[in-house]
Protein backbone atom coordinates (compact mmCIF):
# COMPACT_ATOMS: atom_id res chain seq x y z
CA UNK A 1 0.00 0.00 0.00
CA UNK A 2 1.17 3.34 -0.71
CA UNK A 3 2.29 5.66 2.22
CA UNK A 4 2.43 9.56 1.24
CA UNK A 5 4.60 12.23 4.00
CA UNK A 6 4.35 16.03 3.83
CA UNK A 7 6.48 18.42 5.85
CA UNK A 8 10.09 20.05 5.90
CA UNK A 9 13.70 18.92 4.73
CA UNK A 10 16.30 21.82 5.82
CA UNK A 11 19.48 21.45 7.46
CA UNK A 12 20.58 21.69 10.86
CA UNK A 13 22.72 22.98 13.90
CA UNK A 14 22.03 20.59 17.08
CA UNK A 15 24.41 21.61 20.31
CA UNK A 16 23.76 18.93 23.14
CA UNK A 17 25.42 19.13 26.61
CA UNK A 18 28.13 17.04 25.46
CA UNK A 19 28.91 17.49 21.74
CA UNK A 20 27.06 19.48 18.80
CA UNK A 21 26.69 18.49 15.11
CA UNK A 22 26.93 21.52 12.70
CA UNK A 23 25.17 21.78 8.81
CA UNK A 24 23.45 18.61 9.06
CA UNK A 25 20.45 16.90 7.48
CA UNK A 26 17.14 17.73 9.00
CA UNK A 27 13.51 18.06 8.97
CA UNK A 28 10.22 16.09 10.20
CA UNK A 29 9.64 14.13 6.40
CA UNK A 30 13.30 13.08 6.44
CA UNK A 31 13.30 11.42 9.50
CA UNK A 32 9.70 10.09 9.42
CA UNK A 33 11.00 8.79 5.33
CA UNK A 34 13.67 6.90 6.14
CA UNK A 35 12.41 5.24 9.43
CA UNK A 36 8.93 4.35 6.97
CA UNK A 37 11.45 2.81 4.58
CA UNK A 38 12.36 0.07 6.85
CA UNK A 39 9.53 -1.28 6.15
CA UNK A 40 7.99 -0.33 2.69
CA UNK A 41 7.67 2.20 -0.02
CA UNK A 42 7.06 6.07 1.31
CA UNK A 43 7.15 8.91 -1.24
CA UNK A 44 8.50 12.28 0.25
CA UNK A 45 6.07 15.52 -0.87
CA UNK A 46 9.08 18.83 -0.08
CA UNK A 47 10.50 21.45 -1.22
CA UNK A 48 14.23 22.66 -0.43
CA UNK A 49 16.22 25.51 -2.10
CA UNK A 50 19.35 25.58 -4.64
CA UNK A 51 21.73 25.51 -1.32
CA UNK A 52 19.95 21.88 -0.84
CA UNK A 53 23.75 20.16 -0.58
CA UNK A 54 24.02 17.11 -3.29
CA UNK A 55 25.40 14.49 -0.58
CA UNK A 56 21.77 15.58 1.42
CA UNK A 57 20.14 14.02 -1.27
CA UNK A 58 22.73 11.42 -1.58
CA UNK A 59 21.72 10.48 1.93
CA UNK A 60 18.72 9.05 0.88
CA UNK A 61 20.18 5.90 -1.51
CA UNK A 62 20.84 4.50 1.92
CA UNK A 63 16.90 4.47 2.06
CA UNK A 64 16.19 2.51 -0.71
CA UNK A 65 12.30 2.61 -0.01
CA UNK A 66 12.08 6.15 -0.12
CA UNK A 67 10.86 7.92 -3.49
CA UNK A 68 11.93 11.89 -4.35
CA UNK A 69 9.61 12.63 -7.11
CA UNK A 70 7.73 14.66 -5.23
CA UNK A 71 11.27 17.12 -3.69
CA UNK A 72 10.96 20.02 -5.32
CA UNK A 73 14.16 21.90 -5.69
CA UNK A 74 13.11 25.71 -5.82
CA UNK A 75 14.95 27.82 -8.37
CA UNK A 76 16.84 30.88 -6.60
CA UNK A 77 15.38 29.61 -3.19
CA UNK A 78 17.08 28.83 0.24
CA UNK A 79 16.55 25.87 2.39
CA UNK A 80 14.73 25.79 5.22
CA UNK A 81 17.51 26.11 8.69
CA UNK A 82 16.69 25.70 12.49
CA UNK A 83 19.33 25.17 15.12
CA UNK A 84 18.54 24.06 19.26
CA UNK A 85 20.32 23.44 21.63
CA UNK A 86 19.36 21.21 24.46
CA UNK A 87 19.31 21.15 28.47
CA UNK A 88 21.02 19.23 30.66
CA UNK A 89 18.94 17.09 31.03
CA UNK A 90 17.74 16.78 27.30
CA UNK A 91 14.03 16.45 27.47
CA UNK A 92 14.07 20.10 26.57
CA UNK A 93 15.89 22.77 23.96
CA UNK A 94 15.60 26.35 23.35
CA UNK A 95 15.62 27.08 19.78
CA UNK A 96 18.67 28.98 19.00
CA UNK A 97 17.67 30.29 14.72
CA UNK A 98 14.91 29.45 12.27
CA UNK A 99 15.23 30.63 8.70
CA UNK A 100 12.67 29.37 6.98
CA UNK A 101 13.33 29.76 3.35
CA UNK A 102 11.17 28.17 0.97
CA UNK A 103 9.35 26.82 3.65
CA UNK A 104 8.06 30.56 3.77
CA UNK A 105 6.73 30.09 -0.01
CA UNK A 106 3.86 28.01 -1.69
CA UNK A 107 4.14 24.50 -0.90
CA UNK A 108 5.33 21.73 -2.62
CA UNK A 109 2.31 19.73 -4.91
CA UNK A 110 1.41 16.31 -4.62
CA UNK A 111 2.98 14.62 -7.95
CA UNK A 112 0.05 12.80 -9.94
CA UNK A 113 1.64 9.72 -9.72
CA UNK A 114 1.36 9.92 -6.11
CA UNK A 115 -2.71 10.83 -6.44
CA UNK A 116 -3.38 7.07 -6.25
CA UNK A 117 -1.93 7.19 -2.43
CA UNK A 118 -4.08 5.17 0.60
CA UNK A 119 -1.67 6.54 3.31
CA UNK A 120 -0.85 10.16 4.10
CA UNK A 121 0.99 11.81 7.08
CA UNK A 122 1.13 15.50 7.50
CA UNK A 123 4.62 15.95 9.10
CA UNK A 124 4.85 19.52 11.11
CA UNK A 125 3.62 22.48 8.91
CA UNK A 126 1.36 24.82 9.38
CA UNK A 127 -2.92 23.45 9.26
CA UNK A 128 -3.99 25.13 6.19
CA UNK A 129 -0.88 24.31 3.87
CA UNK A 130 -1.70 20.60 5.35
CA UNK A 131 -5.18 20.31 4.66
CA UNK A 132 -4.33 21.71 1.47
CA UNK A 133 -2.60 18.52 1.12
CA UNK A 134 -5.42 16.41 2.26
CA UNK A 135 -7.26 18.07 -0.91
CA UNK A 136 -4.71 16.35 -2.99
CA UNK A 137 -4.61 12.85 -1.96
CA UNK A 138 -8.80 11.29 -2.89
CA UNK A 139 -7.43 7.67 -2.40
CA UNK A 140 -6.57 7.75 1.11
CA UNK A 141 -7.97 5.54 3.61
CA UNK A 142 -5.97 6.85 6.59
CA UNK A 143 -4.92 10.10 7.38
CA UNK A 144 -2.86 11.22 10.59
CA UNK A 145 -1.25 14.67 11.17
CA UNK A 146 1.62 15.68 13.57
CA UNK A 147 1.34 19.68 15.25
CA UNK A 148 3.53 21.85 17.43
CA UNK A 149 2.86 24.54 19.75
CA UNK A 150 3.39 27.34 16.93
CA UNK A 151 0.59 26.12 15.47
CA UNK A 152 -1.65 25.91 18.11
CA UNK A 153 -0.55 29.37 19.56
CA UNK A 154 -0.94 31.25 15.91
CA UNK A 155 -3.53 29.02 14.03
CA UNK A 156 -5.59 27.70 16.54
CA UNK A 157 -8.73 27.85 14.11
CA UNK A 158 -6.78 26.14 11.14
CA UNK A 159 -6.02 23.26 13.36
CA UNK A 160 -9.06 22.70 14.83
CA UNK A 161 -10.44 22.71 11.19
CA UNK A 162 -8.40 19.74 10.18
CA UNK A 163 -8.74 17.75 13.06
CA UNK A 164 -12.31 17.51 11.67
CA UNK A 165 -10.74 15.51 8.63
CA UNK A 166 -8.09 13.59 10.02
CA UNK A 167 -8.41 10.04 11.70
CA UNK A 168 -5.11 10.37 13.66
CA UNK A 169 -3.01 13.14 15.54
CA UNK A 170 0.16 12.96 17.13
CA UNK A 171 1.53 15.39 19.02
CA UNK A 172 3.37 16.09 22.70
CA UNK A 173 2.29 15.89 26.10
CA UNK A 174 2.38 19.83 26.92
CA UNK A 175 1.11 20.51 23.15
CA UNK A 176 -2.04 18.51 24.16
CA UNK A 177 -2.25 20.30 27.10
CA UNK A 178 -1.88 23.59 25.33
CA UNK A 179 -4.74 22.44 22.85
CA UNK A 180 -7.27 21.82 25.38
CA UNK A 181 -6.55 23.17 28.88
CA UNK A 182 -6.32 19.89 30.11
CA UNK A 183 -3.16 18.78 31.90
CA UNK A 184 -4.36 15.20 32.28
CA UNK A 185 -3.10 13.74 28.82
CA UNK A 186 -5.80 11.12 28.91
CA UNK A 187 -8.09 13.67 29.54
CA UNK A 188 -6.80 15.79 27.02
CA UNK A 189 -6.93 13.25 24.51
CA UNK A 190 -10.52 12.73 24.95
CA UNK A 191 -10.86 16.49 24.09
CA UNK A 192 -9.21 16.23 20.65
CA UNK A 193 -11.14 12.95 19.85
CA UNK A 194 -14.50 15.00 20.07
CA UNK A 195 -13.30 17.74 17.82
CA UNK A 196 -12.82 14.93 15.04
CA UNK A 197 -9.61 12.37 14.83
CA UNK A 198 -10.36 8.56 15.89
CA UNK A 199 -7.39 8.51 17.79
CA UNK A 200 -4.60 10.58 19.50
CA UNK A 201 -0.89 9.78 20.04
CA UNK A 202 0.56 11.67 23.02
CA UNK A 203 3.87 11.45 23.07
CA UNK A 204 5.78 12.00 26.07
CA UNK A 205 9.72 11.15 25.27
CA UNK A 206 11.74 8.72 27.84
CA UNK A 207 8.51 7.67 28.95
CA UNK A 208 6.68 6.45 25.87
CA UNK A 209 3.61 7.28 24.80
CA UNK A 210 -0.09 6.88 25.23
CA UNK A 211 -2.34 5.94 23.06
CA UNK A 212 -6.56 7.47 23.15
CA UNK A 213 -8.51 5.47 20.61
CA UNK A 214 -12.48 5.75 20.33
CA UNK A 215 -11.94 2.11 21.10
CA UNK A 216 -9.70 1.76 24.17
CA UNK A 217 -6.84 3.33 25.92
CA UNK A 218 -2.93 1.67 25.71
CA UNK A 219 0.17 3.26 27.65
CA UNK A 220 3.81 2.02 26.26
CA UNK A 221 7.04 2.58 28.05
CA UNK A 222 10.20 4.05 25.72
CA UNK A 223 12.79 1.35 25.03
CA UNK A 224 15.19 1.63 27.73
CA UNK A 225 17.95 3.21 25.65
CA UNK A 226 21.34 3.84 27.12
CA UNK A 227 23.27 5.77 24.62
CA UNK A 228 21.37 9.40 24.30
CA UNK A 229 23.44 11.24 21.83
CA UNK A 230 20.34 13.55 20.46
CA UNK A 231 16.74 13.76 20.64
CA UNK A 232 16.14 15.90 17.00
CA UNK A 233 14.06 13.69 15.33
CA UNK A 234 12.85 10.87 17.28
CA UNK A 235 9.15 11.91 17.23
CA UNK A 236 9.19 12.08 13.65
CA UNK A 237 11.09 8.54 13.48
CA UNK A 238 8.76 6.83 15.71
CA UNK A 239 5.43 8.18 13.78
CA UNK A 240 7.60 6.83 10.23
CA UNK A 241 7.75 3.83 12.20
CA UNK A 242 3.92 3.33 12.96
CA UNK A 243 2.95 4.33 9.74
CA UNK A 244 5.48 2.50 8.09
CA UNK A 245 3.98 -0.34 9.25
CA UNK A 246 0.67 -0.17 9.17
CA UNK A 247 0.98 0.81 5.75
CA UNK A 248 2.60 -2.53 4.86
CA UNK A 249 1.02 -5.25 7.58
CA UNK A 250 -1.38 -7.08 5.97
CA UNK A 251 -2.85 -8.20 9.72
CA UNK A 252 -4.24 -4.67 9.83
CA UNK A 253 -5.61 -4.34 6.32
CA UNK A 254 -8.57 -4.95 7.05
CA UNK A 255 -8.90 -1.55 9.14
CA UNK A 256 -5.71 0.33 9.84
CA UNK A 257 -7.32 2.81 12.02
CA UNK A 258 -8.38 0.20 14.56
CA UNK A 259 -7.30 0.02 18.18
CA UNK A 260 -5.49 -3.17 17.69
CA UNK A 261 -3.91 -1.56 14.32
CA UNK A 262 -2.26 1.46 15.75
CA UNK A 263 -1.10 -0.20 19.52
CA UNK A 264 0.58 -2.69 17.32
CA UNK A 265 2.34 0.06 14.94
CA UNK A 266 3.17 1.95 18.12
CA UNK A 267 5.66 -0.84 19.17
CA UNK A 268 7.19 -0.14 16.02
CA UNK A 269 7.57 3.72 16.16
CA UNK A 270 9.32 3.19 19.58
CA UNK A 271 11.72 0.66 18.43
CA UNK A 272 12.85 3.01 15.46
CA UNK A 273 12.72 5.93 17.48
CA UNK A 274 15.20 4.18 20.11
CA UNK A 275 17.80 3.79 17.17
CA UNK A 276 17.27 7.48 16.10
CA UNK A 277 18.46 9.20 19.24
CA UNK A 278 21.82 7.15 19.45
CA UNK A 279 23.51 9.58 17.21
CA UNK A 280 22.78 12.93 15.05
CA UNK A 281 21.00 13.22 12.17
CA UNK A 282 20.62 9.92 10.25
CA UNK A 283 23.91 8.33 11.59
CA UNK A 284 22.22 5.61 13.04
CA UNK A 285 19.76 4.98 10.70
CA UNK A 286 22.21 4.50 8.21
CA UNK A 287 24.02 1.54 10.05
CA UNK A 288 20.95 -0.77 11.19
CA UNK A 289 18.96 -3.00 8.84
CA UNK A 290 15.40 -4.52 9.33
CA UNK A 291 16.49 -7.17 11.43
CA UNK A 292 18.13 -4.58 13.57
CA UNK A 293 14.45 -3.46 14.17
CA UNK A 294 13.33 -6.89 14.71
CA UNK A 295 15.58 -8.19 17.24
CA UNK A 296 15.14 -5.23 19.38
CA UNK A 297 11.40 -5.52 18.93
CA UNK A 298 12.07 -8.89 20.65
CA UNK A 299 13.68 -7.34 23.23
CA UNK A 300 11.06 -5.03 24.41
CA UNK A 301 8.30 -7.77 23.80
CA UNK A 302 9.99 -9.58 26.07
CA UNK A 303 10.41 -6.73 28.64
CA UNK A 304 7.12 -5.27 28.21
CA UNK A 305 5.10 -8.84 28.77
CA UNK A 306 3.77 -9.92 31.94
Amino acid sequence: MSLLVTGTIGIDDVATPTSEAKQVLGGSCMYFSAAASFYGPVRIVAVVGEDFPPHFRESFTRFPGVDLTGLETRKGGKTFRWGCKYHANMNSRDTTFTELGVIGEAPAKVPAAYADSKFLFLANSPPAVQMGFIDQSPKRVLTVADTMDLWINIAKDDLVALLKRVDGLVLNFDEAELLTGKANPITAGRHILDMGPRFVVVKKGEHGCLLIHRDGICSLPAYPTEKVVDPTGCGDTFAGGVMGFVSTDQSTQHDPGSFSSIRKALVHGTIVASYTIEAFSLDRLKEIKRADLDKRYAEYASMVRI
